[in-house]
């Protein structure tokens, strides 16, 4: 029975929270309604032992306190322990299980609306100094702390911390992610006040976009040595187009023992002898990111992580110097690699020949692969002989595969893939127009339905797929097919389906997308061969719920108009289909995105 009446006054109790934030008039009887709920919780009218609550004080007894009521009810009563007329609170949750059942509920900032008024319980005018209620103060340390650590956004952790002397030193102590930028300043004095104030931080955002100079100077080399200095329990960090760091500043990092995670994104004058100091000095480091970084190249820093190896994710985007052949200086270190993401500048993207020599220094690391999970490639050739092909018939684990703008991918590619990766769940190909085709001239860009084919067969696991063509100029007749795709669907568990630019895609492909038993979420963008017929079969598929069209032609208001009132979709966006109009898509589902743009169209 006691668990029964907790249970229902925690639920009690979480109502009455989420009324804190109405107007000022409510604020007394919302109190008095809490203090009955806490007084309930905690076993009605057992009364509290003062044996050991006065300290050396004696006698100490037991007296009963009441507020001024403001509501039709009777008062609530609240014992204390009193001696020598000085009164000792009683600290009662820390005798009901309230407390833990409170934590768990989602009302932790509307708890925090009672802390603001310097009361757990506000003063009442026509109660005396001496019974104001549980004041901040008796809430035990182990309870703020638990508080202020399920509290995640920024915005309430700064509320919270004016609050009061505990609450801003606990949530400088318990506070572990900062994101700044251009407010920084001055620069060094503000970051110097930061790592004062929260001397735990572990993860650090240093983001400089729209930097002027008129915002003032940039975090340079001296704010990373003050940062190296004074956060020691430092694990991630992420400099963004901070120009005023140089290899120097690095050298500083190179003193965080701790820096697991390290990213750089637009670091102009950072080079490879940087990088280098940096890994040297963090041996723990296990996720690097480099993004526009023009003067690293390979050099030894790469050979020398891999030596290390506990290298689990890397990513290199536009970093001039590097090719996606150098990655074979990681050597041993593709044991514990779990992500790789490589992207080539697409004006620098040239074909390189290579001599036998390097195509054997892959052999030694054929069985290096196996714990690869995601590749993601972008702007990359992939041609019989070089490394890309070869790595991509030998990732055992690989469970994501993007590829992005790759040049000379084929059937034999895919084919292999999916003989090797039969635990990839998630697919995405955006396949190159046919002028950038020639690369190669020996072996054309060719793709068909042979690669779906056996994807559907060997890869039984894959739920997301999504297939583009840049720009749509893609011939059809020289890639895959609708029956390449309806072959994948109906094997595959395909929850996810993106098509873009298809122009192979028609109402046929939509009828059969309607006895799909799996998929969710369905997104067309520029498919002009799927109608309004298309769209009204498309309804059959007993588990859609996300609906995205953009950029179709054929749809009107005609093709939507069979969804309106069934409450079949959770999720409807419409973006630039001129012949679909904001009132035709009125009550189609629960949530409706709608824009129109049609300046794509000229």
């Amino acid at each position: 029975m006691k668990k029964s009446t907790a249970s229902w006054s925690v639920c009690f109790l979480g109502a009455l929270l989420l009324l804190s934030t109405m107007c000022e008039a409510l604020r007394p009887t919302i109190s008095m309604l809490f203090l009955i709920a806490m007084q309930e919780s905690t076993g009605g009218s057992s009364l509290p032992d003062c044996s050991h609550a006065c300290g050396p004080c004696s006698p100490c007894k037991r007296v009963m306190v009441s507020f001024k009521c403001t509501v039709a009810e009777s008062c609530p009563i609240v014992y204390r322990c009193m001696c020598k007329g000085k009164y000792y609170h009683i600290n009662l949750w820390l005798q009901s299980t309230i407390c833990q059942q409170f934590m768990r509920r989602h009302v932790l900032v509307k708890f925090i609306c009672f802390l603001d008024y310097g009361l757990f319980l506000p003063y009442h005018s026509g109660a005396s100094s001496d019974t104001m209620g549980f004041l901040m103060e008796d809430l035990p340390e182990e309870m703020l702390v638990n508080i202020v650590r399920r509290i995640d956004q920024t915005a309430d952790r700064n509320s919270i911390s004016l609050v009061s002397k505990r609450l801003y030193a606990i949530d400088g102590e318990q506070r572990d992610f900062l994101r700044v930028g251009c407010g920084l300043h001055p620069a060094i004095e503000a970051l110097t006040s930061l790592c004062i104030r929260f001397p735990n931080i572990k993860k650090l955002e240093i983001v400089y976009s729209g930097w002027m100079s008129n915002l003032g100077k940039q975090l340079d080399n001296q704010g990373l040595f003050v940062l190296s200095s004074n956060c020691h329990s430092l694990t991630e960090l992420t400099l963004s187009f901070c120009s005023f760091i140089n290899d120097s500043g690095l050298a500083y990092l190179s003193s965080c023992r701790n820096l697991r995670s390290l990213k750089l994104n637009f670091a102009p004058a950072i080079s490879s002898n940087g990088i280098l100091s940096l890994v040297v000095g963090c041996k723990n480091l296990s996720a690097l990111h480099l993004i526009r970084c023009m003067k690293v190249s390979s050099f030894e820093w790469l050979e020398y992580l891999g030596k290390l190896g506990k290298l689990e994710d890397l990513s290199i985007k536009n970093c001039r110097a590097i090719s996606e052949h150098d990655l074979i200086k990681l050597g041993p270190g593709w044991n514990n690699l779990k992500r790789l993401e490589f992207e080539m500048d697409a004006y620098y993207r040239y074909p390189k020949i290579y001599d036998s020599s390097s195509v054997e220094k892959w052999l030694r690391h054929q069985g290096c692969y196996k714990n690869l999970r995601d590749l993601s490639l972008v702007n990359c050739i992939i041609a019989p002989g070089r490394w890309l092909s070869y790595l991509l018939g030998r990732c055992e684990a690989l469970e994501r595969l993007h590829l992005d703008m790759c040049i000379a991918v084929e059937d034999t590619d895919m084919i292999a893939l999916s003989h090797k990766s039969r635990n990839l769940t998630s697919m995405s190909i955006r396949l190159p127009s046919q002028f950038l085709a020639p690369v190669f001239p020996s072996s054309p860009l060719r793709l068909t339905d042979e690669s779906l084919k056996a994807l559907a067969i060997n890869c039984l696991m894959l739920e997301v797929f999504e297939l583009s063509f840049s720009n749509g100029e893609f011939p059809s007749f020289h890639c895959f097919s609708q029956s390449g795709i309806l072959a994948l669907i109906q094997t595959c568990p395909i929850r996810v389906l993106v098509l873009d630019s298809a122009c192979f895609f028609n109402d046929s492909g939509m009828e059969a997308l309607g006895s799909s038993p799996y998929l969710q979420t369905l997104k067309l963008i520029r498919c002009q061969e799927v109608t309004d017929k298309g769209m009204q079969l498309i309804q059959r598929c007993p588990l859609l719920t996300d609906l995205y069209l953009c950029k179709c032609l054929g749809v009107t208001d005609s093709g939507l108009k069979p969804l309106i009132g069934l409450c079949k979709l959770k999720y409807l966006k419409i973006e630039d289909c001129p012949q679909i109009s904001e009132k035709g898509v009125q009550g189609t589902a629960m949530f409706i995105s709608y824009k129109q743009d049609s300046s794509w169209l000229y």
